[in-house]
């Protein structure tokens, strides 16, 4: 398959001990972006920012790489994985093959708490960042998420998945094409499998960011919320917001997990304006 008969393909490149696969669209003057997906079944980075890549595109260069596990980047023998060094590892081996030093950062859940680590780990390579729905500090191991890690393929499932995902009340995404949750080969779920197996409160524990550490972070951030959210909650971002010296905190109400598909215009314009911002001399601003 290709990028002409699945637009979830893009460009291949050689990170490590497996082939990423990833999308490279648009150009500016400014620091690239890189969007960093969530870890729900059948995730890609293009079902993930299919809404946001055009958008910001437009101003910007934009990297969007499936990461490891997830999507149609290839596995790699044996398959192991270390949260966050494997995708750390992934991430920069990718940004340095692209010759590229510096990057915003754009990441959803589990990709948000990767952010954070990325921010405290490498600090030098990230300029501003955007946090939606993040990971990264301490929650508690909600049956939603142990829902969503746990997914094994079933119509059922696929409806207890949507419903948690989306906001009580508002009309089911589940047949729209900005949703792609369910593994599209026996392949792709066993590699979903082997991410997070059990007992998953481990890999939860494991992408705490310290206070101290949170606190240390001097970069620009805007940090994303849905109020409804039930499988990270607000007080997540909350906390990350009284943390983060640099941070401003937009919450959307009537909104769960998928505020970039709930909200996709406003989400779309409010990263944008944030982006955008850093391509304004300061003297303007």
């Amino acid at each position: 398959m290709t990028h002409a008969t699945n637009p979830e393909i893009g460009k291949t490149f050689r990170t490590g001990s497996f082939e990423t696969n990833y999308h490279d669209v648009g150009s500016g003057v400014g620091a690239p972006v890189l969007l960093l997906h969530g870890s729900g079944a059948g995730v890609s980075a293009w079902a993930n920012w299919r809404g946001l890549i055009p958008v910001l595109s437009e101003n910007f260069r934009v990297i969007a790489p499936d990461l490891v596990g997830f999507g149609y980047t290839t596995l790699p023998d044996p398959v192991r994985f270390e949260i966050f060094d494997t995708w750390i590892d992934q991430i920069l081996s990718l940004l340095d093959g692209l010759g590229i030093e510096k990057v915003h950062v754009v990441g959803n859940s589990f990709g948000g708490g990767l952010a954070l680590h990325l921010a405290t780990r490498f600090p030098e390579r990230l300029d501003r960042i955007v946090l939606m729905g993040a990971g990264g500090v301490k929650i508690d191991f909600t049956p939603e998420l142990d829902a969503l890690w746990g997914y094994t393929p079933s119509v059922e499932n696929m409806r207890n998945i949507m419903d948690i995902m989306r906001t009580t009340g508002r009309s089911s995404p589940m047949n729209s094409p900005n949703c792609a949750i369910v593994p599209r080969s026996a392949r792709a779920q066993e590699a979903f499998e082997q991410v997070f197996p059990e007992p998953r409160q481990r890999w939860l524990d494991a992408q705490i960011v310290a206070d101290e550490s949170l606190a240390k972070i001097g970069h620009e951030v805007l940090i994303v919320h849905g109020r409804e959210d039930r499988v990270v909650p607000v007080e997540a971002s909350r906390h990350m917001f009284d943390m983060i010296p640099n941070a401003q905190l937009h919450v959307f109400g009537k909104c769960g997990h998928w505020t970039q598909i709930e909200h996709a215009t406003r989400f779309q314009q409010l990263v944008d304006g944030f982006l955008g911002e850093s391509l304004v001399p300061e003297e303007v601003l």
